[in-house]
C-alpha cells in the first residue's frame, strides 16, 4: 500500500496526516482526508489565482 506522498514533504499536510493516525485513522483513510484538502486547496488557488503558500494551508484541529 502506497504511503501519502505530500504528508511527509508538506508541513501542514503531514500534521493533518499525524493526526488522522493517532485517532486510530487507517492510513488509506488518511491519505485521502490529505488529498481531499490538497484538491480543496488546489481549487481555491485556481479561483483566486494565488500561488501556493504553505502559511495559508490550514490544518484545524484539535491535538489530543
Amino acid at each position: 500500500m502506497a504511503e501519502a506522498k505530500a504528508a511527509p514533504v508538506d508541513p501542514p499536510m503531514r500534521a493533518y496526516y499525524e493526526h488522522l493516525r493517532a485517532r486510530g485513522k487507517e492510513k488509506m483513510v488518511a491519505m485521502i482526508a490529505c488529498v481531499r484538502k490538497l484538491l480543496a486547496c488546489l481549487n481555491a488557488m485556481g479561483r483566486t489565482g494565488q500561488l501556493w503558500d504553505d502559511s495559508k494551508v490550514t490544518v484545524v484541529f484539535n491535538p489530543v
